[in-house]
């Protein structure tokens, strides 16, 4: 049995399993984008590796964390960029 752990994205409780990516429960919650480009385009997990930058999300008040290196943890605050 997975244990999980609850985040806050956009304001809303998102269930997590215990040691997985901000970017992982981000797309186990539905989101498949979670920021646009300047041009509009959306962007979410690419490479899951920390290279590309395409996953930036605001954690904890820091802006441009990459969230597929970033671990959940109880009570993390994600602001997304708003993507469809």
């Amino acid at each position: 049995m997975t244990s999980t752990v609850e985040i806050e994205v956009d304001g809303q409780p998102v269930p997590a399993r215990t040691g997985a990516s901000v970017a992982v429960a981000l797309l186990e919650s539905g989101r498949v984008a979670w920021r646009t480009t300047a041009s509009g385009r959306p962007r979410g997990l690419f490479c899951g590796i920390g290279v590309c930058h395409d996953c930036t999300a605001t954690v904890d008040g820091v802006p441009g964390v990459r969230t597929c290196v970033t671990t959940v943890a109880p009570g993390l605050r994600v602001a997304t960029g708003g993507a469809p």
